[in-house]
């Protein structure tokens, strides 16, 4: 998962940034709606948490601009507001989700899965492709009920085929969810990754879709 936190409270937002981090979470930070505004029109993010009090305007008014132009994917809020007035415009903007300050790490993080889960169609905390099971709330995954023990990359390369399965997903896209904006990675460096998946899951657990890229395989993962 790869989010963008927009909060100008440096404290704050680096202590978030290092939580989510830690949990496997790729964070980038933004510290004002304009250099949010900029990112989140070039850059391919699953999750938005969005302040409101931000130095250069109300998020909403953010919120809102983003969602005229069409751009959909999942806000949470975080404020310190806690008016019924102030969540409501929020929620008439465009967010997913609210949460205010003071908070636990923990509760923004299961929240962030769950908009993610949902942005995908998937209802259940589990999502199952074939005999690979994703528990988007443990953030851990089996493999015909054994756990699977995978780095940071691969949990987020693989999470993110399992959300968007059937789909095909490109390399490029795969590059921008598994990887921040400031690396710069190998160009087989995802072929690289995805063959250490197979060897872990199963050699027809991901299939390659010639000159398209990947996508889970639905009927299992094969031997």
């Amino acid at each position: 998962m790869k989010i963008l936190l927009v909060e100008d409270d440096n404290a704050l937002a680096q202590g978030l940034a290092d939580a989510l981090t830690t949990a496997g979470v790729l964070v980038q930070v933004a510290e004002d709606g304009r250099s949010a505004d900029f990112l989140v029109s070039t850059e391919r993010y699953d999750a938005v948490v969005l302040d409101l009090g931000l130095p250069d305007g109300n998020g909403t008014q953010w919120l809102a601009r983003w969602r005229e132009q069409g751009i959909d994917l999942p806000v949470l809020i975080l404020t310190a507001r806690e008016r019924w007035s102030d969540k409501a415009a929020g929620f008439s903007a465009g967010a997913d989700d609210y949460v205010t300050k003071p908070f636990e790490t923990a509760e923004i993080l299961f929240r962030l899965r769950a908009l993610v889960r949902r942005a995908h169609g998937h209802s259940h905390p589990v999502i199952t492709v074939g005999d690979i099971a994703l528990d988007t709330h443990a953030g851990q995954v089996t493999r015909l009920g054994m756990p699977v023990s995978l780095t940071a990359q691969e949990f987020r390369l693989l999470s993110h085929l399992i959300h968007a399965a059937p789909r095909i997903v490109s390399r490029t896209e795969l590059t921008e969810h598994v990887y921040d904006g400031d690396q710069e990675p190998d160009s087989n460096v995802i072929d690289v990754q995805v063959s250490r998946l197979r060897r872990k899951l199963g050699a027809d657990a991901i299939e390659t879709v010639r000159g398209q890229g990947y996508r889970m395989n639905t009927n299992g993962a094969g031997v």
